[in-house]
């Protein structure tokens, strides 16, 4: 078998060192921002030793002279490694708040130039053909390092062969998340935030899981989305897919959409799955 090599890049504050340290947890060999040109000898000496088979690689816009030739150093590798690039992204508010709340500049600030909405559309252009380029793009904005760090693990953190699936629950009103797979409105469902008792309630509290999950429509969803999983699963097993990411949400994220993420996780545990739940907007 081929090693694995990561790439994980993306734009400035959205979380590299948090995924990158993630998967070094996990057991990859891990090096931040090697210039591409490097990637080649780095990758021969360090899977010399058969204990190596699995490499992440660091790169963002601090390499920005290099980048240019990131493409064309891959080609080559892709037929001795299985190449995996990750691109991590967030929206600019979230950004501008986490480059705020770290004190930490821009990368691409100078003395002359200050504007951080500036540096950062500028780095989204010069990121764009990595981007394009990438097997994964994940939007980070709503996830808190820890549900980062599960996410990766998520992807990346199992030995058994089993299939990881993360699910995640969210609201519409907050947009949906960019790293679905199989997405699954619930709003059509009785709502409890119109109910005054269950409004300041959380969909993982019982009274809210009891007010979602005995209703009939409830019922009959779950039924037949567990049906669908079952038959589709199995299937994206057999194409050799590791990771499966599906969304199910509501209009806020808050109460339907977590309450229907937990009965669908316990029901389908029985098919041997790495299972993460990730509630984002709760």
């Amino acid at each position: 078998m081929k090693p694995t090599i990561v790439i994980i890049t993306g734009l400035s504050g959205s979380g590299k060192t948090v995924a990158l340290r993630a998967i070094e947890d996990i057991g990859f060999f891990c090096v931040d921002n090697l210039p591409p040109q490097l990637i080649d000898s780095f990758a021969s000496i360090a899977t010399e030793k058969d204990n190596i088979k699995k490499i992440a690689i660091g790169i963002d816009i601090r390499e920005k002279d290099f980048l240019p030739a990131l493409e064309s150093a891959l080609q080559p590798l892709r037929k001795k490694y299985n190449i995996n690039i990750i691109f991590l992204e967030a929206e600019k508010d979230v950004l501008m708040r986490r480059f705020k709340e770290t004190r930490r500049p821009h990368p691409l600030m100078t003395s002359t130039e200050t504007d951080i909405q500036h540096a950062i559309s500028m780095e989204k252009e010069l990121l764009k053909p990595l981007r394009e380029s990438a097997d994964r793009i994940i939007d980070t904005s709503a996830f808190t390092p820890h549900q980062l760090r599960n996410f990766m693990f998520s992807l990346y953190g199992y030995e058994t062969g089993d299939m990881n699936i993360t699910l995640i629950s969210f609201g519409y009103k907050f947009g949906v998340p960019q790293n679905i797979d199989l997405l699954f409105d619930v709003r059509f469902l009785p709502n409890p935030h119109f109910i005054p008792e269950l409004k300041p309630l959380k969909g993982t509290d019982p009274e809210v899981k009891n007010f979602v999950l005995e209703k009939p429509e409830t019922k009959e969803f779950i039924k037949r989305l567990c049906k669908l999983l079952n038959f589709l699963i199995p299937l994206y097993k057999k194409e050799g897919k590791a990771y499966l990411t599906i969304g199910i949400g509501c209009t806020g994220g808050r109460h339907r959409s977590p309450a229907i993420i937990e009965s669908v996780a316990s029901l389908i545990k029985q098919q041997h799955l790495n299972i993460n739940i990730v509630h984002r907007d709760m």
